[in-house]
């Protein structure tokens, strides 16, 4: 039952990720931890045990979890839970047939989410970031949740014991352009119940959560980013020599 309640959790996080911030509402920027092994190796639990029950990454293996500092050991000890190999692409169990019976679509492919929401608001890990950090409770919803970013989004909050419950404020202002209209605008939240974490323990929880799924979608970034400084350097270098030696050459030749 947990297991099933989990996944209903999930289910709704790629679908509200895969469409674009129509609501307006403003992002916070993500932390930049994607140097930091700890927050990526407790971001790949929490994607393991909020994620996965649903959600494959079917480009990501699980032994690739080593560069982030994992060992195989630790990989099967706290991520394997359901019999698979190290050596294994990191895909749910939940088959597509149930998908559809349960839920009526099957969930997405989350290897590339953080690329895929990048745009002119900006990154696609802001985007996320904002968006787990940003559910109420809204009873008018079939799934009794909304989100400001996602208005009206059909997912229940995956991560709503981590985070515990609140609702939203909603004041009316007439609107600057026309004063006989008015605004619904946001005003704040209001907390219901504690989640098991603190406000900022959560937001570091999630933080952590978007820097693994960011990393995920190219898991050799910090390896191309190091050599591309390499590669900078011994271009300068070499153009230097280059010019010395054109120099040389045509002093001699005058």
């Amino acid at each position: 039952m947990k297991l099933f309640k989990k996944m209903i959790a999930t289910l709704a996080l790629v679908p509200a990720l895969a469409l674009a911030n129509s609501g307006g509402f403003p992002l916070d920027q993500a932390p930049d931890r994607s140097t930091d092994m700890a927050a990526l190796q407790n971001g790949a639990k929490l994607f393991v045990n909020y994620c996965l029950n649903c959600h494959s990454a079917s480009a990501m293996r699980y032994n690739r979890l080593k560069d982030i500092g994992l060992t195989d050991d630790q990989i099967k000890q706290n991520l394997l839970f359901t019999g698979e190999k190290v050596g294994d692409l990191m895909k749910t169990t939940l088959s597509a047939k149930d998908a559809k019976a349960w839920f009526g679509a099957v969930p997405p492919d989350l290897s590339v989410i953080a690329r895929a929401k990048a745009s002119g608001q900006g990154t696609g890990a802001d985007w996320i970031y904002t968006y787990l950090r940003t559910y109420y409770k809204d009873q008018s919803r079939p799934t009794g949740w909304n989100n400001m970013v996602f208005p009206n989004v059909g997912m229940p909050h995956v991560l709503w014991e981590l985070q515990g419950t609140r609702t939203a404020k909603f004041v009316e202002e007439k609107d600057a352009h026309d004063e006989s209209k008015l605004e619904h605008k946001f005003a704040g939240f209001e907390k219901v119940t504690a989640g098991t974490l603190t406000p900022i323990e959560y937001d570091n929880a999630v933080g952590d959560l978007v820097a693994y799924l960011q990393w995920m979608g190219e898991p050799a970034q910090n390896t191309r980013k190091r050599l591309g400084v390499w590669v900078l350097m011994f271009i300068a270098t070499l153009s230097l020599l280059a010019w010395r030696l054109n120099a040389s050459f045509w002093k001699e030749v005058k």
